[in-house]
């Protein structure tokens, strides 16, 4: 039971309360992030802030330059145009080649107001070329506000934690819903948000082949682009490259993230790249809600042009800099971020030596890779309740339930806001926690 404990606990309690949410742990991220903001301001105690997956990196210095230069010549006063700056889109396609080795025109690479807006795009038109299917397949666990996107649009969707059902039993598994016609995408992360599993080849394989199938468009969210350290994806050109379902359909919508590869997410710039045999097909159905059939021009003067009428045109060329010098091997992400599969090697281990196991330990038959992200629990309680009891320690973090885990046990953790000169504050926050809750 807590002693004394390193928050004050009237304080936690009392907003806690007085936050409105019926149950801490199963509040939103944004909704955590509001309450640990508050309970820091009241106690002038600092956490350990681990609930929201946001860059701990400086930006590249190539990008502010790039868009510096560009704000400098005037763009701020243009209306962008809405399918993107010439030179990014074709830095984008450049980059596909050289990192996954798939080839993708410029007419189909597409900024966007990040990947969220990715997302809600993809949403907007690959849930609505078939009057006949009702909407998106979740291969759980995964980000939550995703689910978020498909219920304020009115689609139906459905979902399944994938833990159990890797390699092989992949296949079977998705047949169970593809078999019933309805599903009209699938989405997921790769690496994953939050367990940080990595899709095999041949997972991906399955899932392209039935995607081919069934015709059900593969949204593949790459948020974490190359994020897998236990491999170099870094080098343009040359294998090994992030592995993509691009490989075995056409049938796919790639959403790549500016924020965490590049730590650019304050310009909330990513990018969507289309397969060229999806982006020009044709859908009759689209017309029920777009002026053309077209699934690209539908994506770009329909959906696209409701949501926000193009990406703010300075962080275009921010965008389009850094993707130009990772393209030229004059600028290495790898070496800025493998930071955060450093520092959570070291946080792994200071968890369970005080009594937590981690939850997502095994990607099938190998140990779980250090990255953005890992997932721990700690005996007799659920994520939920983990998650609150935590707050009196200074510790925050997400339950895996809202991720639709299926390991209700579960606490996911980010990585890259805990700096090296925490760790010891992070240890002796957890020594604390054990003392009073082990048996």
């Amino acid at each position: 039971m807590r002693n004394n404990t390193p928050v004050n606990a009237k304080v936690v309690k009392d907003e806690v309360l007085n936050s409105g949410l019926e149950k801490i742990g199963r509040g939103s991220i944004r909704e955590i992030v509001k309450l640990v903001n508050s309970i820091e301001a009241k106690t002038g105690t600092e956490f350990i802030r681990m609930e929201m997956g946001v860059p701990g990196l400086s930006p590249p210095q190539v990008g502010v330059d790039a868009e510096i230069e560009a704000l400098k010549r005037g763009v701020a006063a243009k209306y962008p145009m809405i399918e993107g700056v010439k030179d990014l889109k074709e830095e984008i396609s450049i980059f596909i080649k050289l990192f996954l080795n798939i080839d993708i025109n410029p007419e189909a690479c597409i900024p966007t107001v990040g990947s969220m807006m990715g997302a809600m795009a993809s949403f907007m038109v690959a849930n609505r070329n078939d009057h006949t299917k009702e909407g998106t397949l979740f291969i759980d666990p995964g980000f939550p506000v995703q689910k978020q996107q498909v219920r304020v649009l009115g689609h139906d969707y459905c979902s399944f934690d994938i833990y159990n059902y890797r390699g092989p039993k992949l296949k079977s598994k998705l047949l169970t819903y593809l078999k019933t016609g309805k599903i009209s995408s699938i989405l997921y992360s790769n690496p994953n948000n939050p367990s940080w599993i990595c899709f095999t080849e041949e997972e991906l394989q399955i899932i392209g082949e039935l995607a081919n199938k069934y015709d059900v468009i593969v949204i593949e969210d790459l948020a974490y682009f190359g994020m897998d350290f236990r491999k170099d994806y870094s080098q343009p050109g040359k294998p090994p490259y992030q592995p993509t379902v691009g490989n075995y359909t056409d049938n796919y919508i790639l959403l790549i993230s500016s924020s965490k590869a590049f730590s650019y997410a304050g310009q909330r710039v990513g990018m969507m790249a289309i397969s060229d045999k999806l982006f020009a097909r044709k859908y009759p159905d689209l017309l029920r809600y777009y002026t053309s059939d077209g699934f690209g021009y539908s994506m770009i003067y329909g959906a696209l042009y409701a949501l926000s009428s193009g990406v703010t045109h300075s962080a275009q060329y921010g965008l389009a800099g850094i993707l130009k010098a990772v393209n030229n091997g004059s600028y290495n992400y790898f070496e800025d971020v493998k930071e955060y599969g450093e520092k959570a090697k070291i946080m792994k281990q200071l968890f369970l030596n005080n009594g937590f196991s981690m939850v997502y330990d095994k990607d099938i038959d190998q140990p779980i890779a250090d990255g953005f992200y890992f997932t721990f629990s700690y005996p007799g309680f659920l994520g939920v309740d983990l998650l609150e009891e935590l707050l009196y320690y200074g510790i925050s973090a997400i339950s895996l339930e809202i991720t639709g885990s299926s390991r209700k046990e579960g606490v996911r953790a980010c990585v890259s806001l805990v700096q090296r000169n925490k760790f010891n504050l992070l240890e002796e926050r957890l020594m604390r926690f054990n003392a009073d809750h082990s048996p």
